[in-house]
């Protein structure tokens, strides 16, 4: 093979295979071994793994190289040569060959030093952007975090660094579609929006993408959307739902909203829909629940660990959040093992005198939640002494208003047959779809397409979390506490 051949090769393969091709062809082309290693002492990090997988010979010879200030060199001994060219960044291309080695050796390694530290500088770069956007996407997912948990002066700090800055007041769209289209969504959104959107990947599904858009430059109404429309657009699988106008200090709100939505859209053929304004219970439960939810969480508010390490109160308190609103896959959000969730979840469970595994007390303690938004903040938190039970609180005539409200659609006309039944035996169940198909007597998968129509009736989720099913559960008992 002649010397034009092999620069050839060597600058194709650089462009095509990277620094890992080119060291295999060029070890595979001398007979020996080919490699990068550093030009002095190793330090932390790719130096030292290089110096670790690369033989003595070579890491000892670099390091003299540089000593000597030479930029390449050869040393023998042991029955092999081993060739050294100095790159950059404190490197040098080096090669381990028997004795004797291939004549045209010193010059094919010399042809191959210059494309080989084009490559590893582009391949750092590469690297960097890649750190540098996972950091990114890091600090994004920071912001929606605290926005959930009510932190809204960090979350303005961490979002100046990020821009746009957050919109106030917005709607949230939730989009879902193909993992690998969700780079593609991103962009639009910024270009439909002219860039004031904030774009955040859901740290629990990771079908979903999470949009918060100015009010200003969202939907101009339920039927016209052009974000929605265009996001739609993008692919067959790709569904939308959109929040109400909400201020951003209602940002967990809002979210729900649109995750409600997104499970109407599933089943429109515009595979977008905008959230059903309806009776809300925080609102309705507010004034005769305010003292009930305070007395209920007061242990949580003034728990104090026994160690540094251990999570305080409102630790504890947005582990119960997120685990209420997203079951299992609350360890995505929050980043800990199952095991840590489960022994956080017996604490709650200890310091408030519940059972988590009932549907009514995980009801009580998501209405506690909402009733109390950031509550025990340093605070400590003290309960009135006289604080009513939850069945003092459902029986309120404006929780009775709303209760009936908020089941009237499983008897209306839209309704399918027998869907207060479903609802009524599902919830009897603690929400299990198991032992309430057999209660029902069909199928698991009946069972499931059931559900599934009547979302579509109440316009909410039924089966994904974040679910209604906590406010249904409340709602039938509000109804037969007015009975």
């Amino acid at each position: 093979m002649s010397r034009f051949d092999d620069v050839l090769k060597v600058h194709r393969l650089a462009h095509t295979g990277g620094s890992a091709a080119l060291l295999e062809w060029l070890a595979a082309r001398l007979g020996g071994w080919a490699g990068v290693v550093p030009a002095g002492a190793p330090g932390a990090g790719a130096d030292r793994e290089q110096a670790e997988e690369a033989p003595v010979a070579a890491v000892r010879g670099a390091a003299e190289m540089t000593a000597r200030g030479v930029r390449s060199a050869v040393l023998h001994g042991d029955g092999a040569a081993t060739l050294l060219f100095a790159l950059d960044a404190g490197r040098a291309l080096a090669a381990v060959l028997p004795v004797p080695h291939p004549a045209d050796a010193p010059t094919l390694l010399a042809d191959a030093a210059v494309p080989l530290a084009l490559v590893l500088r582009a391949e750092e770069a590469e690297r960097r952007e890649e750190r540098a956007a996972l950091a990114e996407a890091r600090a994004r997912e920071a912001v929606l975090r605290l926005l959930m948990g009510s932190q809204l002066p960090i979350a303005h700090q961490i979002a100046e660094a990020l821009r746009p800055p957050l919109p106030d007041p917005m709607r949230i769209y939730v989009a879902e579609c193909r993992t690998g289209r969700l780079a593609e969504v991103a962009r639009l959104c910024r270009e439909v929006t002219g860039g004031r959107a904030w774009v955040v990947r859901c740290p629990v599904y990771v079908r979903h993408l999470i949009i918060l858009v100015p009010a200003d430059a969202a939907a101009v109404s339920a039927d016209q959307d052009p974000l929605a429309g265009a996001l739609t657009a993008t692919a067959a699988d790709c569904t939308v739902g959109v929040s109400g106008e909400l201020d951003l200090g209602q940002a967990p709100t809002a979210y729900t909203q649109a995750f409600h939505a997104l499970a109407v859209a599933r089943g429109r053929d515009e595979r977008h829909a905008r959230f059903g304004p309806g009776p809300e219970l925080a609102l309705a439960a507010h004034e005769a629940g305010a003292d009930w939810a305070g007395a209920l969480l007061a242990p949580l508010h003034a728990y104090e660990p026994r160690r540094p390490q251990d999570p305080g109160g409102q630790e504890l308190r947005d582990t119960a959040h997120a685990w209420l609103n997203f079951g299992p896959h609350a360890t995505r959000l929050l980043r800990v093992h199952r095991n840590t969730l489960a022994a956080r979840l017996r604490l709650v469970e200890t310091l408030l005198g519940l059972d988590l595994g009932r549907l009514g007390d995980q009801s009580a303690l998501s209405l506690a939640l909402r009733l109390t938004p950031g509550a025990g903040r340093g605070s400590g938190g003290t309960a009135p002494a006289a604080a009513p039970e939850l069945d003092a609180v459902l029986r309120d005539p404006r929780l009775t208003a709303w209760a009936r409200a908020h089941l009237s659609r499983l008897t209306g006309p839209d309704a399918p047959a027998g869907a207060r039944t479903t609802v009524r035996t599902w919830l009897e169940h603690d929400a299990r779809l198991v032992p309430a198909a057999a209660a029902l007597g069909v199928s698991v998968p009946g069972a499931r397409k059931r559900l599934a129509r009547i979302e579509a009736v109440l316009e909410r989720s039924l089966l994904q979390s974040p679910s209604v099913r906590y406010d249904l559960w409340l709602a039938h008992r509000a109804e037969e506490l007015a009975a």
